[in-house]
């Protein structure tokens, strides 16, 4: 019976990955980030003008993601931007030689990649919003895009100081 439970719901409830299965995001990397609360709900604040005007939990989201590099040392913030439903962020890792050397297998501890450090800025987020409005709740996933080269970079950047005035 066991074995027929498994070959029924085999795969039918896996949510298939965004992420690149192809690289390991404990590398050494430029990454571009987007997070957006559960149902895309304003939860951060609001556009006024092509300008957002960030609320309390907006503030708490942008002090915490500006906290990251105190937690995560091997991570550097580049631009990133608070919308009223989400948030774009580079972030870059950049480990030293020996630490590279000594991490675990790929698919080892979740630890000192990219998904310990969104994991770790929605819980503080999380647990700092609900004390001012318990209903706040992220999306499940993210979504990441490994930047490959400078122009790229560049188009991520413009793209993360125009975005308020797309809305």
């Amino acid at each position: 019976m066991k074995n027929k439970i498994n070959l029924i719901h085999q795969n039918k409830f896996q949510i298939k990955t965004t992420h690149a299965d192809w690289w390991d995001y404990s590398s050494n990397g430029l990454y571009f980030i987007t997070i957006c609360t559960k149902y895309m709900q304003p939860s951060f604040g609001i556009l006024n003008l092509e300008e957002v005007v960030l609320n309390r939990v907006g503030k708490v989201v942008k002090t915490n993601w500006e906290k990251i590099p105190h937690y995560f040392p091997f991570a550097t913030l580049g631009p990133f931007i608070v919308m009223p439903n989400h948030l774009h962020g580079i972030i870059l890792i950049e480990k030293s030689i020996e630490i590279q050397e000594n991490k675990p297998a790929k698919f080892g501890p979740q630890s000192n990649n990219l998904a310990s450090i969104i994991r770790g800025f929605k819980s503080s987020v999380t647990i700092e919003a609900r004390k001012i409005d318990f209903e706040f709740a992220w999306q499940a996933r993210f979504h990441d895009r490994i930047i490959r080269d400078e122009n790229e970079l560049e188009n991520i950047i413009q793209y993360i100081y125009d975005n308020p005035i797309k809305g």
